[in-house]
């Protein structure tokens, strides 16, 4: 998220201890730290309200489904690994092979066209 290694955490550090002194470092810190869990907290209650006001059909709601990447895996991703594990072809009364509807098609190939569904 904000990209910080080792050595940018040290330079920040040595920032730190040369603004604020070694004697109101650890108070900032843990100011710091309170202020992060009143964050946390007030998250928490948040989410906690929104899931009481949705209602029960949304017990089972995750807010890491709003996340744009976690959303594309969960909903794309998921079902690729599925048409990739599942076989291409399955045979129809006429002896036929079709390929099932998960599958992948083969570059060139088109598409099946239902005409009751368009």
């Amino acid at each position: 998220m904000f990209d910080l290694s080792l050595p940018k955490l040290l330079i920040l550090a040595v920032i730190a201890l040369v603004i604020f002194g070694p004697h109101e470092l650890p108070k900032i810190a843990s100011q710091a730290g309170k202020a992060l869990r009143d964050l946390r907290r007030i998250a928490d209650s948040a989410k906690n309200d929104l899931r009481e006001g949705l209602g029960p059909e949304f017990n089972d709601f995750d807010f890491n489904d709003l996340n744009p990447k976690s959303f594309v895996r969960k909903h794309l991703m998921d079902d690729l690994e599925a048409a990739i594990s599942a076989p291409s072809a399955t045979p129809t009364q006429g002896g036929l092979a079709t390929q099932t509807a998960t599958s992948l098609l083969a570059p060139g190939e088109t598409p099946p066209y239902d005409i009751e569904a368009t």
